[in-house]
Order: structure tokens, then sequence, then C-alpha cells
């Protein structure tokens, strides 16, 4: 890095802080996003109020853990480094951890938590550490949604349910593994319940299933049961539901009793369009 540049910079930064200055920071980070990130919530611990907001930037190369984005979270709140870092970590492999735009990952990625304390509440009773994780998490999820919504070319955001798998470890595996499948995203884009690309997606994920146990929904439209499609007028109720900019697909597995979830987007020509031409 080069270090004189940013040390000349810094006077000039410090003239910059504003208490209003949030905003010029998520536009700063921008790179490829259609517009600025940032979520804000309020609490009360022992009594005192606090506020907690975050920014973020990502669209594109985006599976987190790594991937291209950053969030910076801001609190007044009085907690531990120990405490802060556990709930981050949390909320993190519940939000930025179950988000991909295109499988890509880079070595830059990085969630950043910083508490002052002048909130002045006393030390956090174990309620307190929870209801902070509740607002932390929140706000959390809707800037991991707003990066798939923000995602490179992309139309739909699609939340991925798998149920009924051996484990979580297995849920999330297959879950992730539709998700960013190129001909699933695709099929999202073209609004096709092309079921046969999601059972061959988790054909390919490491996961114990049978073809012949498992059922696929569109919202609340079931398109397979036990490995067999249910025929075109289903189809036909999927494809409508699947104009809509949000939707889920679900998967039981019928294996156990575990479930995890993934939010993607699907995959367009303008996806293609913006990284031919855009030089990274």
């Amino acid at each position: 890095l080069n270090m004189e540049a940013i040390t000349l910079a810094l006077p000039r930064l410090k003239e910059c802080l504003a208490t209003e200055g949030l905003d010029k920071v998520a536009q700063a980070i921008m790179t490829t996003d259609k517009f600025p990130k940032i979520r804000a919530a309020r609490g009360k611990a022992n009594g005192k109020a606090y506020s907690v907001v975050a920014v973020a930037k990502g669209a594109g190369m985006i599976m987190p853990n790594m991937a291209t984005m950053l969030c910076f979270v801001l609190t007044d709140l009085k907690i531990g480094p120990e405490d802060l870092g556990n709930v981050l970590n949390q909320s993190v492999s519940k939000t930025f951890n179950r988000i991909t735009v295109d499988g890509d990952t880079s070595t830059n990625d990085c969630v950043l938590a910083l508490a002052n304390g002048t909130a002045g509440n006393r030390d956090l009773s174990s309620k307190g550490l929870e209801e902070f994780q509740q607002n932390l998490e929140t706000i959390m999820k809707g800037l991991a949604l707003d990066i798939v919504r923000d995602g490179e070319g992309a139309t739909k955001v699609v939340e991925v349910v798998v149920r009924g798998a051996r484990d979580k470890e297995e849920a999330l595996e297959a879950a992730r593994t539709i998700s960013n499948s190129a001909l699933v995203k695709t099929a999202f884009y073209g609004e096709d319940p092309n079921w046969g690309r999601i059972m061959a997606a988790l054909g390919r994920a490491e996961i114990h299933m049978d073809p012949g146990d498992v059922d696929i929904w569109i919202n609340d439209i079931q398109i397979v049961s036990q490995g067999i499609g249910m025929g075109i007028e289903n189809e036909k109720k999927a494809a409508q539901v699947m104009v809509e900019e949000e939707f889920t697909l679900t998967v039981d597995l019928n294996q156990g009793t575990m479930e995890e979830s993934m939010w993607t987007c699907d995959l367009t020509h303008d996806y293609v369009s913006i990284n031919a031409e855009y030089r990274t």
C-alpha cells in the first residue's frame, strides 16, 4: 500500500467528519453496485437506548466466505470485544454466508464491527446480548438481501430452502449447490420451473439422497412429488409465481429433519455483458 498517500489524505478525511456522513460512506465503497446499502436499528440495554447501523457493498463475485463484499457495523452499545465478536460471527453465518450471486469469490471481503460504548449501559445480561444479536442479525440480513437484489444483472431474488436433510451440513450443501447452478439460475430468469435442473444439482451435491424421495415446491405450488413431476398444470401455476421479483424454492429430501436456506438471484444476459465489459 502507498502509505504516504493514505497519510496525506487523513487531514482531509478528518475535515469531512459529520454526524450525517454515513450515506457518503455507503456511496464511496460502491463498485458495480446500483444503489448504496445502509440499514439501522435501535434497541435498549438496561434501560439505555442504543443504535446499531451498518453499510455494505457488493454486487458481483458474491459467495461470501470469501467474496468481494464489505460491511461496516457501528454501534454505541457498551459491549466487550469477545461478546461483540461472538455475536458478529453468529450473525454473519446466518446472513452474509447464506447468499450467492454468481458463486465466485475473492480474497477481498470484510465484515467489521466497532462499538464505542457511549450508550452508557451497564454490562449486558444474556437477554440483552440476545436482543442485540437479533437487532444485528436483522440489519445484516437486510444488507445481505440487498446485495443479492443488487446482483449484477439480477432481476429476481430466490430463497432456496432445503429441508428433510440428515444434518445441517448436508442441507446447506444442497441449498448452496442449487443456488450456484447456472442452469437453475437461468431457469429462474426464464421463469421456467425446470425441476430436472434442480434434481441434477441435487445429484452432484455431496449429500445422502434418494431421487424417489424428493419433493419440490415453488412457493406453495408443488411441482415434484417423490421424484416425479406433478404435471403441466402445476408447472404453469409455478411459472406464474416465478414472474414475481421474489419467491421461494423449497426442496424436501425426506431423509431427516434438518433444514437450511440460501438466497440467490437469477443469471441474466446483463450479467454476461457487465462482466465482459468490466475489467476488475
